[in-house]
Order: C-alpha cells, then structure tokens, then sequence
C-alpha cells in the first residue's frame, strides 16, 4: 500500500471510489450542474486532487481540514486515489463548533475522518455505479483507505454512500479529474465508527 495517499481523503474529508467514464455517460449519478461546471473550469489533470481542490473555493474547508491533518503531501502523492470530496455545505452541516475542534485539537480524529473519504485506485462513476448494479439490494461495498467501509447504492439516478454510523451522502459531481486520481464531489461528511 503506498504512501497512503487519499486523495483529500486520505485525510477522508476530501474522500471517494473508482470509475472510467464520464458522468454524462452514466444514468445512475445525479450531477448537480452548478458543481460540475465550477469543477471543469481549467485543466483539471494538469495539478494533484490537493492542487484541484485548492483551485476550487467550494472546498477551502476541505483544504483546510487537509492541511491541519497533515494530510497535503500525502494526497499530492503518486496514488492514483479516488477521493469523495465534501464541498463546504457539506461542512456546514456539521454541529457549530466541529470543524474549529477537529482542527485544532482532535486532528488525529480528523485524519481518520478524512482518509475515510479516500479510496486507494482511480473509480470513476461509470464504474462506480455498474458495481453497484453488480452487487444488487445489498449495494456495494467499498473499503477505504483508513481500512473502514462505505456501502455504495443507486436508486432514480442518484448515487448514495452509507457511512459506518448509518449517515448518507449523495454524490453531486463526478469523474474530476487530477493528476493522481479522481474526486466526486458530496453533499455530507462521511464518519467512520
């Protein structure tokens, strides 16, 4: 396993899964157009998922997170990673006061946070989503990069991650893609255990 590189995930706050195809290609993921266009400005493919995200401000806290983690060069290595990557709404839905805590005090729990959002490989949608049709009801499970789980399902075109808690995420933009990997953007930070 190389030098853990989650891709803004390996500090899970900047997590995500595998794919090829892009996401005007695949039914089964909902694109929320605003993201996507905010996301396909520039050459995306020219920097690392931390330079695209950095280039992005809908994910300054996710950079943030990233950087007080420790988790920059990590997810700026070879990978190639899959990140699932929390837009800042997705951080504003958390309890006043979390983000401030885990970045100051509790950044071991954070990295743990963050690397959950990381997949090891480069998972675009259309992969993503025909292993969740593979895998039935049950939906699909995916391991991270901070060793838990995510479980993966699709229902009216829309695709969902079920974190360990039981909390949820929709996927709002695919196939992003750097240097070292892909990001698909989400709506809620996912918790491991």
């Amino acid at each position: 396993m190389k030098t853990l590189n989650l891709a803004l995930a390996t500090a899970a706050s900047i997590a995500l899964v595998a794919c090829g195809a892009p996401a005007e290609d695949t039914d089964a993921v909902a694109m929320d157009d605003t993201a996507a266009d905010t996301m396909a400005n520039g050459d995306a493919a020219a920097g690392t998922i931390v330079e695209v995200a950095q280039g992005n401000e809908d994910f300054s806290t996710l950079v943030a997170a990233v950087t007080a983690a420790g988790l920059g060069e990590t997810l700026s290595g070879e990978g190639p990673f899959t990140v699932f990557a929390p837009a800042n709404a997705a951080f504003e839905k958390l309890p006043d006061g979390t983000v401030e805590t885990l970045t100051t005090d509790e950044t071991e729990k954070l990295g743990s946070i963050l690397t959950y959002h990381v997949v090891e490989g480069s998972v675009d949608a259309a992969t993503l989503t025909a292993a969740i049709t593979d895998a039935g009801e049950e939906g699909y499970t995916i391991t991270t990069v901070n060793g838990g789980t995510l479980t993966a399902t699709a229902a009216d075109g829309t695709v969902t991650l079920t974190d360990a808690t039981g909390g949820t995420a929709t996927v709002t933009a695919t196939d992003v893609a750097a240097s070292n990997g892909l990001i698909h953007v989400i709506d809620t930070v996912l918790m491991p255990e």
